[in-house]
């Protein structure tokens, strides 16, 4: 059977990866496609460096518009990224007739209620697998693995800049300024970090999962989205003492009133799988009502892993190529006439757990005027931890756990504390998840 005929747009990391793991692992590929997928046609700005990584055989354009309008090519691999120009060619790329595997992850979460739609009125598929947790197949557990249960939550690291800046903060007792420098210098990091450090990566991806999970659109702007920018080594060490780590989570969570979409520090137990995962690495816990609590864990980045999650979604295409459109898997696991308009929560419905900080005058009384505060507001408290003030200091640190509680009253209880004389410096306030 002749090779299915593939065009990519972009060969920078994880483009090169692609065409290396595609050509290495071809006979494999082949086995498990039932036919040959080879990568005819680049498209990259950069002619003569692309031109020296795919080698003379395949054909390199600096117009990724000549790829589109080959009729050759039945898969276009759009790998430019952003929201612009990889929005244009996504769009003709369907309007032609062509199917599309795509890694990018701000694209969708932005405009992918658009691109399913246009790909479903014309027939074709948009694969996407590379998008969330690079070689990690959650995308692919959550449309079709987990299709049997009522998703309750997710939760997951799936950004490795800040799990990396997170574990050296805690391991060397570092703050965030230091480590960041560091991660830039390893590599970890880009030169601007503000997509990683600020949240906005993680909400991407939070944001398709929970389109996947619960049958709605795709709705980035509704996602509350905080980074790690202002947590403290100090917090981290507080947190470890009363059994948590802290990292920054991607989650989504089914209530009886709407869904919860949030990106945001949080405390972990440290007997939590997730809690463990360290450096750069990814890993996404789901909770179903059948199967319970599943975990998956891997690299969430890096060339040859993210290509993994791309050469998939060709093999996927591939065998679904000349499959009628009406029996394929639907984009978003439900079907579009069963898609749900369940709302989005705002971040005061949200429930959850807090951790706080509070730098308090050390003298009498103000352990009371605290915990009455969060009584008169029906905020229970969990746990307490007051560090002992060095001699001839005049305050100290009071670290307060609480249970589960909604985001507006907790939002109230930290008004009238921090209004307290003897609150001496902006409260931290830090969720708290137990996964349980």
């Amino acid at each position: 059977m002749k090779a299915i005929k593939v065009g990519l747009l972009g060969i920078g990391t994880v483009g090169s990866g692609t065409f290396n793991v595609l050509r290495r692992n071809q006979e494999e590929i082949r086995g498990r496609a039932g036919r040959g997928i080879e990568i005819a046609m680049v498209a990259d700005l950069d002619v003569a460096r692309a031109k020296g990584i795919v080698g003379d055989s395949v054909e390199v354009v600096d117009d990724a518009r000549k790829v589109i309008a080959n009729p050759e090519i039945d898969i276009v691999i759009e790998l430019i990224g952003g929201y612009g120009v990889a929005k244009a060619l996504v769009l003709e790329a369907i309007a032609a007739g062509k199917h599309v595997v795509t890694a990018n992850k701000a694209l969708l979460a932005v405009h992918g209620t658009e691109i399913f739609a246009a790909a479903h009125a014309k027939g074709v598929i948009v694969a996407f697998e590379a998008a969330v947790a690079g070689g990690i197949p959650i995308i692919k557990a959550l449309r079709e693995g987990l299709t049997a249960n009522r998703i309750e939550w997710i939760a997951g690291i799936i950004n490795g800049t800040t799990n990396f800046i997170l574990s050296e903060m805690r391991s060397k007792g570092l703050d965030f300024g230091v480590v960041l420098k560091e991660a830039q210098r390893l590599g970890y990091a880009e030169a601007d970090p503000t997509f990683d450090i600020e949240g906005v990566d993680a909400a991407h991806k939070a944001t398709i999962m929970s389109a996947i999970a619960f049958g709605i659109s795709v709705q980035f702007d509704k996602a509350h989205v905080e980074g790690i920018t202002k947590l403290q080594a100090a917090d981290i060490k507080y947190a470890e003492q009363l059994g948590y780590r802290i990292k920054l989570l991607g989650i989504t969570r089914r209530r009886d009133n709407g869904i919860e979409l949030r990106v945001h520090p949080t405390l972990i137990p440290t007997n939590r799988l997730i809690a463990n995962v360290e450096g750069a690495m990814n890993a996404v816990v789901v909770q179903g009502d059948a199967v319970g609590s599943t975990l998956y864990y891997g690299k969430g980045a890096g060339s040859e892993p993210t290509a993994s999650a791309v050469i998939a979604d060709l093999v996927d295409i591939t065998r679904l190529h000349t499959a009628d459109p009406e029996h394929r898997v639907p984009h978003l696991a439900f079907r579009p006439d069963a898609m749900s308009d369940t709302p989005i929560l705002s971040m005061d419905e949200v429930q959850t757990a807090f951790y706080l900080r509070l730098c308090v005058a050390d003298q009498a009384g103000v352990l009371s005027s605290i915990t009455t505060i969060l009584a008169e507001n029906d905020i229970s408290i969990d746990a307490v931890l007051q560090r002992e003030s060095a001699e001839g200091e005049k305050q100290t640190d009071l670290i307060i756990l609480t249970h589960d509680t909604v985001e507006g009253r907790m939002n109230k209880a930290l008004a009238q504390m921090q209004a307290l004389t003897t609150v001496l410096a902006p409260i931290v306030r830090i969720r708290k998840e137990e996964l349980a």
